[in-house]
């Protein structure tokens, strides 16, 4: 058993490396596109902030090892959590080779959700649908943490890149209409390098609010597994060298070698290559320019710390995107091409069924293997 445990935490860290090199992408391709850094400078910036970010709370990572799924009602066996994971890993791929910036955030949850309800022979009661609090800022459960802001998200990052994007327009019009040296300041050159500075500090920010959302999904599943181990008796009697997976906590708790391990697997997947992401999303919905770049990526790093706050597994990708999507809207509605958006969207929409799919087709396997 305690073999099994630490297959689910490698498949676990798999799939955070895999999430590096597709989600993480997503944090600094405007930061690459618009030439502000290298690529190496920007993975340097992206690891580092990411690693703080990751150590800033763990709301999100509770979500998903608690949230989501009745253990009252269903065992999530080791055997059950490597599914889950592998069909994230799965359609992470799939759509990394199609240079789709789709959710690995809702692929991990679509993966779990589905290998739950095969565990659980297709009782939907197993998945936590809906726990109302009295504040509704700790309501648990599917629609409030997951379909509310799968929806909501995309639509405030596009909201969001519209206004910063059209504020910025508005004050350089501003400084144009004044004349002498505001004007001159207002040059596209004088711009573009004020902002190529900016996006430094907005880069990291977007790197930082990254860490403290996407790689708490992965701490949140290998909590999970622990959690159910402890419970099962499998830590009961631990080699010295394996003392470490004892955990300090409770359930809730997530210990902080879980914590540095995903975020340091996460920076090690984003050097090693995002590059068809990063490519679609810097050149291929809109060109991008570094005032640009700051616009969409402090709307996107606004919402991801939201919703990391209130503990919303929400995706980098979907709001980043949109964030982009919104800032070419405020420029010019008919730069955004229609057909790169069409094919994103369409990722978006398929990510949990697909990821869950396999996850539950690879459950319902487990009876034939054994």
């Amino acid at each position: 058993m305690l073999t099994l445990l630490l297959l689910v935490i490698l498949a676990a860290l798999i799939f955070e490396f895999v999430n590096g090199f597709h989600d993480t992408a997503n944090s600094i391709a405007t930061v690459v596109a618009t030439k502000v850094l290298t690529p190496t400078q920007a993975v340097i910036l992206a690891a580092a902030t990411n690693l703080v970010g990751a150590l800033s709370g763990t709301a999100v990572a509770k979500t998903i090892s608690s949230g989501l799924v009745d253990t009252g009602m269903v065992t999530i066996t080791s055997e059950v959590l490597i599914c889950a994971l592998t069909g994230a890993i799965i359609w992470n791929l799939i759509t990394w080779a199609l240079g789709l910036p789709s959710s690995s955030s809702h692929a991990l949850i679509g993966g779990l959700c589905g290998a739950a309800l095969a565990a659980g022979h297709n009782n939907p009661d197993v998945l936590i649908w809906s726990k109302t609090a009295l504040v509704w800022t700790e309501n648990k459960g599917l629609l409030w943490k997951v379909v509310i802001p799968m929806i909501s998200s995309p639509i405030a990052g596009f909201t969001l890149g519209i206004l910063i994007m059209g504020l910025l327009m508005a004050i350089i019009s501003g400084m144009n209409s004044a004349g002498g040296l505001m004007a001159h300041i207002s040059r596209p050159k004088w711009i573009n390098a004020l902002f190529g500075k900016a996006q430094l500090v907005s880069a990291g920010y977007m790197g930082f609010a990254h860490g403290s959302n996407d790689a708490q999904k992965t701490m949140g599943i290998i909590a999970l597994a622990i959690f159910t181990a402890n419970n099962a008796g499998t830590l009961d009697q631990l080699p010295a060298w394996a003392e470490f997976l004892r955990p300090d906590g409770g359930e809730k708790d997530i210990d902080t070698w879980i914590v540095f391990s995903c975020a340091l697997i996460m920076a090690l997947g984003t050097s090693v290559g995002g590059w068809r992401i990063i490519k679609t999303l810097g050149h291929k919905m809109v060109k991008l320019h570094p005032i640009n770049g700051f616009a969409a990526e402090t709307s996107s790093a606004t919402i991801l710390l939201t919703a990391a706050h209130f503990g919303m597994p929400v995706s980098t990708t979907h709001s980043i995107s949109t964030a982009i999507m919104g800032v070419g809207f405020a420029k010019n509605p008919h730069t955004l091409k229609l057909s790169v958006i069409e094919r994103i969207v369409w990722a978006w929409v398929l990510t949990i069924p697909a990821a869950g799919g396999i996850a539950w087709g690879m459950v319902s396997l487990l009876p034939l293997v054994h």
